[in-house]
């Protein structure tokens, strides 16, 4: 599933392609997504301009020139791809996962521009798209969400805080959305690395040296993933056909069995499933 780098990523592809931009028309061939799109979803976007793309979280928004506002969730195959109607046989995927040239089959929405197309493509269908009235619904529709890693209400208090007493392990807490929105299992581990905690590490256990170290680098990780344009474990590519580049970089995500990197660690990378998770840490220097 792409997280937030790999979701932003996307969001700067489309705000460089169809920001400001008028939507003709949408085409709904499958409505049988993770959420049954609306009967009436095509009537929002007609002739309707895109004034801007956000993000927040894993969540793409969309705010038309009606004052509406369009949610889009890539679920775990979701991809966009752009189909310029000057070019042909070239990439078009913006997305995470699949293949960078449009797909012959679960193409399921087609936004129609003057010279392009964005379709939607999603094989295993849980992503879905949600149209919201107005700004206070969407801040309804995020109310339940903790704060981002980059926003100001992530702090070293909040952290403590919120962990303080609790007994869960900090890499589930690290991927509820509830305490910290964005981070998914990739970059959770890569943090938990940097921070030289291991993930199985009970939250109550945590001193206020060990909470600083998680939220500067839940910022430093997702900076350089977003850099560097998220993480290209499949086919991600941008709107330019670039890869993403922070699986280069990756210190312990799926590195099992190889040398800790951290100079003069003796470690080795270990993974272990937590909570149905593939989770990947070193079993020397992460305490």
């Amino acid at each position: 599933m792409p997280e937030l780098p790999e979701v932003e990523a996307v969001r700067q592809s489309l705000d460089k392609k169809i920001k400001q931009k008028i939507v003709k028309k949408v085409i709904v061939k499958n409505r049988n997504l993770r959420f049954k799109v609306k009967n009436n979803f095509e009537s929002f976007f007609k002739n309707q301009k895109i004034k801007r793309i956000e993000r927040f979280s894993k969540y793409l928004i969309l705010f038309l020139s009606n004052n509406f506002i369009c949610l889009i969730h890539l679920g775990m195959s979701g991809t966009i791809h752009l189909i310029d109607k000057r070019k042909t046989n070239y990439q078009t995927n913006t997305s995470f996962y699949s293949f960078p040239m449009l797909p012959k089959k679960h193409n399921h929405i087609e936004f129609i521009f003057d010279d392009f197309r964005l379709v939607y493509n999603d094989p295993r269908r849980f992503g879905f798209f949600e149209i919201l009235k107005d700004i206070n619904e969407l801040k309804k529709r995020f109310k339940k969400f903790g704060p981002e890693p980059f926003n100001s209400e992530f702090n070293l208090k909040y952290i403590y805080y919120y962990l303080k007493g609790k007994k869960k392990n900090i890499k589930n807490f690290l991927l509820d959305q509830n305490f910290v929105s964005g981070i998914g299992n990739i970059y959770a581990s890569e943090i938990l690395y940097l921070s030289k905690i291991k993930p199985d590490k009970k939250a109550n256990n945590l001193s206020i040296d060990e909470c600083k170290k998680i939220l500067t680098n839940s910022r430093k990780v997702l900076k350089i993933a977003i850099f560097k344009g998220g993480s290209s474990i499949r086919n991600f590519r941008n709107i330019s056909g670039k890869e993403g580049g922070f699986q280069k970089d990756f210190k312990v995500y799926q590195r099992e069995g190889l040398n800790c990197k951290r100079l003069n660690c003796n470690g080795i990378i270990k993974k272990k499933i937590i909570n149905n998770r593939s989770t990947f840490f070193c079993n020397f220097c992460q305490k």
